[in-house]
């Protein structure tokens, strides 16, 4: 089983483009991808509200996992929203800090992740070690980097070793030997296969996963188990 830690559905206001959830199924199953992590656009966007219910309802025709955003530009109301979130039995929570130019260095990215923390959350945050790493360390956070690039690849090890909730995706992590330098120095349940599939180059990371050096068990983990655990669902 392949599952896609990186599911965006609805329309980029930045770009114009739009992938309905029929459409990314459709692109999905054609790539061979099982399923995945899904949020609404529309959340992350300008309205959490009703965005998180169309993820929601993407998330139940397709038996997807359920990711909701907040809007981190209304810190107030990011608070607010993470309780209601964890009450409502979520463990995945999207924290789109690129998408909405939150960076890493701003006082409420801090407070926000120690909150979700702290009521069980485990963040899928825009970013790498390098843009927001500072800010997620010493919380005890579990956390998805959803852009970490092969470039940095050796910081997120560095940093990995100290935080033992750090997670990286593997969209960005191309090149030789990243996955493998990760999983021999931190362990395989620190990846988490990403693709983010209808917005990105998903073959390419499909034909990384074919290539990699992965024992069989290593690859249960990467490609659906570790996204499992998070997510709170039973192998």
């Amino acid at each position: 089983m392949i599952l896609d830690c990186d599911l965006l559905v609805g329309r980029d206001i930045a770009s114009g483009r739009r992938r309905t959830p029929a459409e990314l199924a459709q692109r999905m199953a054609a790539a061979g991808i099982d399923g995945g992590a899904v949020t609404s656009l529309r959340a992350i966007a300008y309205d959490p509200e009703s965005g998180n219910r169309e993820g929601a309802r993407a998330a139940a025709e397709h038996g997807w996992i359920d990711v909701p955003g907040v809007e981190l530009r209304n810190p107030l109301d990011a608070h607010a929203r993470l309780e209601r979130i964890a009450a409502d039995g979520h463990r995945l929570v999207r924290f789109a800090t690129t998408r909405q130019n939150i960076p890493g260095t701003a006082p409420r990215l801090r407070m926000l992740a120690r909150r979700a923390t702290e009521l069980g959350l485990t963040l899928l945050v825009e970013g790498s070690t390098r843009t927001v790493g500072l800010a997620l360390m010493g919380l005890g956070a579990s956390v998805v980097l959803l852009d970490q690039h092969f470039y940095d690849a050796g910081e997120f090890i560095m940093v990995a070793r100290e935080e033992p909730g750090f997670h990286a995706s593997t969209r960005l992590l191309g090149n030789l030997d990243a996955w493998e330098s990760i999983t021999a120095e931190v362990g395989a349940d620190r990846l988490l296969f990403g693709t983010r599939a209808g917005w990105f180059e998903e073959h390419s990371v499909l034909e990384r996963l074919h290539s990699s050096g992965l024992s069989p068990e290593q690859r249960a983990l990467v490609t659906s188990g570790n996204l499992r655990r998070l997510a709170g669902e039973r192998s």
